[in-house]
């Protein structure tokens, strides 16, 4: 199961949603967390974490299990949620 789960509502095509994930990826990539697209998927791997994100015709799914290391940490799963969504929410509403 998840620990932290982010869902993004959206009226854009695949192809858009991807492209409007790109500063979302970018973000991912200053904490070492890369993703790996195959079609409307990705699975996205990290240094204690790992995690998926999919895009459906309707919204953008974030998904992610936090390691032994991320909690070692202590990375807070309600902070991150709360980070994501935020960013999702700029990336898709402009704000």
């Amino acid at each position: 199961m998840a620990d932290v789960r982010v869902t993004q509502s959206h009226t854009v095509s695949h192809d858009d949603a991807k492209q409007k994930l790109g500063s979302f990826e970018d973000m991912m990539k200053k904490y070492g967390v890369s993703a790996n697209w195959s079609g409307s998927h990705a699975d996205l791997k990290g240094t204690g974490v790992k995690g998926a994100i999919d895009i459906t015709d309707s919204d953008v799914r974030v998904e992610l299990k936090l390691g032994m290391l991320a909690k070692a940490a202590g990375i807070d799963p309600d902070r991150l949620r709360k980070s994501i969504g935020r960013r999702l929410k700029e990336a898709f509403e402009g704000g």
